[in-house]
């Protein structure tokens, strides 16, 4: 028989028999003739529950059900589908079939923003999707540690992802079918979400794997270097260019606060400003970075002024205080893009300098001969990701 008895339905929603009861007793469930309950029955229960935890009775619900001020018929369409029943085993359980350790295990609810579980908490079918990855990692020898940062860097992507989704929808399709009067039944709007969705899921993971690509060629560029280097083949550039990363403290923060409007004319000021400051001394903007922007400059000199002007006119314009970093060496282009060692060095200096501060490396304060620039020995500083500790220089205006 299709669909699921009272006992499956529940313990798939996580909850008592005497709840399902209780939900079929106030119509907000309905089985068929045949006491079977469907997927979209599962995700009704589970959407129930989680109203009444934030206390909105039951009966209530029942209520606007029944007089169409409500509606919970679009959990019976496929994009609905993320409503994840649980699963027959525990974290405990799978730990023991799977050898993960159960400490990864919980993270995976953690991850996603849930509190964390117990062992003895049944997972979800979500969760238990992401279980095949963990166990290959385990069985590689990878690092639990390392294996757990990408659990949360993963979690934390792809919640920012879920809630601007979330925003669209509601913004593109709830508030405007309210505005019109429209039904409950047709503010949901499952034909669309049927339809968007595995758009949306494609669109998101050809911009995933674009993104991998972009990673893992840094990767195999970084790789190939040092293999070059550990057999005595070196660059000849006579004179290696610059890579400047220029990040501005809070950026994306502030223009969260000030509203759409105020942050596309920040945004404005903020390109007018890095292109014109970039370009008068012989550099180019490569790319946007969530709070910065990355340079490439044919020279190491004239890029330490650009970045000492663009940390100024930054501060004239009103916007938060810039840092930067600076390194020189050989580069490798691949479609608009540049990779190597060098890049993710200057990236690292950035990170570590503070607002205001433009930080180079020794070979640019060796090649960096502009007049009016001066260079003071910072001392050696730990970066992230760099093995020993890297000597840094603050360029300054004499």
């Amino acid at each position: 028989m299709s669909g699921f008895s009272r006992e499956e339905a529940a313990g798939r929603a996580g909850v008592d028999v005497t709840y399902v009861e209780r939900l079929v007793s106030l119509g907000i469930i309905a089985p068929t003739g045949q006491d079977r309950f469907s997927a979209g029955d599962v995700r009704r229960i589970l959407m129930a529950r989680s109203l009444e935890e934030v206390a909105i009775p039951l009966e209530r619900l029942a209520t606007a059900l029944e007089h169409g001020a409500l509606s919970l018929g679009f959990f019976d369409a496929e994009a609905y589908e993320r409503f994840a029943p649980l699963t027959g085993e525990t974290f405990q359980q799978v730990s023991e079939r799977t050898g993960v350790p159960i400490d990864l295990l919980t993270t995976i609810r953690e991850a996603i923003g849930s509190p964390l579980p117990s062992p003895d908490d049944l997972m979800r079918e979500d969760e238990m999707a992401v279980v095949p990855f963990l166990e290959l990692q385990i069985a590689e020898g990878f690092r639990p540690a390392s294996i757990e940062r990408l659990l949360r860097v993963q979690g934390e992507s792809t919640r920012r992802m879920a809630e601007a989704e979330a925003a669209w929808w509601n913004a593109e399709v709830v508030e405007p079918a309210m505005a019109a009067g429209r039904s409950a039944d047709e503010i949901g709007n499952p034909e669309f979400a049927d339809r968007s969705t595995p758009l949306a899921e494609r669109a998101m993971l050809g911009l995933y794997h674009a993104q991998q690509a972009r990673a893992w060629t840094s990767n195999i560029i970084e790789g190939f270097e040092v293999l070059m280097a550990r057999a005595g083949i070196h660059s000849h550039l006579e004179r290696p260019p610059a890579i400047c990363f220029f990040d501005i403290t809070g950026y994306t923060r502030l223009t969260q606060e000030r509203g759409d409007e105020a942050a596309a004319d920040l945004a404005a000021t903020l390109a007018r400003l890095v292109q014109r400051g970039s370009v008068r001394h012989g550099g180019k903007p490569i790319k946007w970075l969530g709070d910065g922007v990355m340079f490439h400059f044919r020279e190491p000199g004239p890029a330490v002024r650009a970045g000492l002007e663009m940390v100024d006119e930054l501060t004239t314009a009103g916007l938060p205080p810039a840092h930067v970093g600076l390194h020189t060496g050989p580069v490798l282009y691949q479609q608009g893009d540049y990779f190597g060692q060098t890049v993710n060095l200057a990236s690292r200096i950035a990170d570590y300098a503070r607002p205001g501060e433009v930080l180079v490396t020794q070979a640019v304060a060796d090649a960096g001969d502009e007049e009016g620039i001066s260079y003071r020995d910072v001392g050696p500083a730990e970066l992230k990701g760099v093995p020993g500790a890297m000597h840094l220089f603050r360029a300054e205006f004499a």
